[in-house]
């Protein structure tokens, strides 16, 4: 045989063999693994939509009538008192009307006490007469003229009587009418907006007309989450049940808070799904936070718990149950079938299929994933078992 044909069968043979090599024996694949571990998983409604974080009370403000703006007494981000003034519109007419009202009230008040004074002393000197006609001292028609007198008198000191109440309960009409030009605080608070400014003219809402108002106010001492979630998940939560909540600006930090109301209707928004809002209370809060009335925030309502149980990660939890186990000693991957327990987005809990320190394939998109394939660990992963 020539040197050629053994150097073409040797080719041929290499060619062979890489060929089942590559077939019987195909290249390892990086995965990424993770621990079973034991813990805390917990069953859990989630809003469907970002919550907002609201003021305990925010109010509205603007006068109870039309007017020129003649004093503002805030400006925005002022901390004001309850019953602080806000803002006056121009009432010089209301208070000349108030001052000449006080001054008819005093008049009549002081005819009032003069027709008191008057009725007492023809009363005095009827009951005198009275007694002198008893021993024939006066005549019967002196002592009934004193009486009459005496009457007409006291029905005099009534009229200037009920002249004083009206005089006063006029006062009280300018003076609920001046109450109509000026705006106080109906409790203590923080001003967010204002729209006006000095010498505008005010004009109230119409019946049924939405106007933007003078002047929002919010109290900031306390604060509360609304946030929507799916109609379907409504029946499970229950007043009282404990949450966690998360915002934006805070980052991943947790608040610790409770579901305090849950609306008796259902949203109906179109071209979204129909949800329940749900208001939840802080548990724990302090003034450090600096919170601000509008922040998103996300919540979790916990409707079950269960402690120290076996989990793994949501995400590498497959359809059907399955899961990819990485055998070391052997460098291969074996799929399973997990009995689930409990689940959230970050942990599920594992009933039966898995043991404690097993590793768990979390990379369950990773190309050629399949049972009895060989594997390797990434390298982080692998120093850290």
């Amino acid at each position: 045989m020539s040197q050629r044909v053994i150097w073409s069968s040797l080719i041929l043979l290499l060619l062979i063999g890489a060929f089942v090599w590559y077939f019987l024996f195909p290249e390892e694949i990086e995965v990424t693994v993770a621990p079973v571990e034991r813990g805390t998983v917990e069953k859990v409604v989630a809003n469907t939509r970002v919550g907002t974080l609201k003021a305990s009370r925010q109010a509205q403000l603007s006068p109870a009538i039309g007017g020129q703006l003649s004093v503002l007494a805030v400006k925005k981000g002022d901390l004001v008192q309850k019953g602080q003034l806000l803002l006056e519109l121009w009432n010089k007419d209301l208070l000349a009307e108030q001052q000449l009202a006080a001054s008819e009230a005093k008049t009549a008040q002081a005819q009032a006490e003069s027709a008191r004074v008057q009725a007492e002393n023809a009363s005095r000197e009827a009951q005198r007469l009275q007694k002198l006609l008893l021993i024939d001292a006066v005549s019967e028609e002196v002592a009934d003229k004193a009486k009459s007198a005496a009457r007409a008198q006291y029905y005099t000191y009534q009229a200037a009587m009920a002249a004083a109440e009206t005089s006063l309960a006029r006062r009280q009409v300018i003076t609920a009418h001046l109450e109509r030009t000026r705006l106080l605080a109906p409790f203590a608070g923080i001003i967010a907006e204002i729209h006006g400014e000095l010498n505008e003219y005010i004009t109230p809402s119409p019946p049924g007309i939405a106007t933007l108002p003078t002047i929002e106010l919010l109290d900031i001492s306390s604060f509360y989450i609304t946030a929507p979630i799916d109609e379907v998940d409504a029946n499970k939560v229950m007043v009282g049940a404990t949450a966690r909540v998360t915002m934006d600006a805070f980052g991943d930090r947790h608040f610790a808070a409770r579901v305090r109301r849950i609306a008796p209707y259902v949203l109906d928004r179109e071209k979204q799904a129909r949800t329940v809002e749900v208001e939840l209370d802080f548990t724990e809060l302090t003034e450090e936070h600096n919170l601000l009335a509008g922040y998103s925030a996300d919540v979790e309502i916990i409707l079950e718990q269960r402690d120290n149980t076996l989990r793994i990660p949501t995400q590498a939890l497959l359809p059907g149950n399955r899961i990819y186990v990485y055998q070391p000693e052997t460098r291969r991957l074996a799929e399973r079938i997990i009995e689930p327990g409990l689940s959230n987005w970050d942990h599920t809990e594992v009933i039966k299929g898995l043991q404690q320190g097993e590793l768990l394939v979390l990379s369950i998109d990773q190309a050629g994933l399949q049972d009895g394939i060989r594997a390797r660990a990434s390298q982080e992963q692998a120093a850290g078992r």
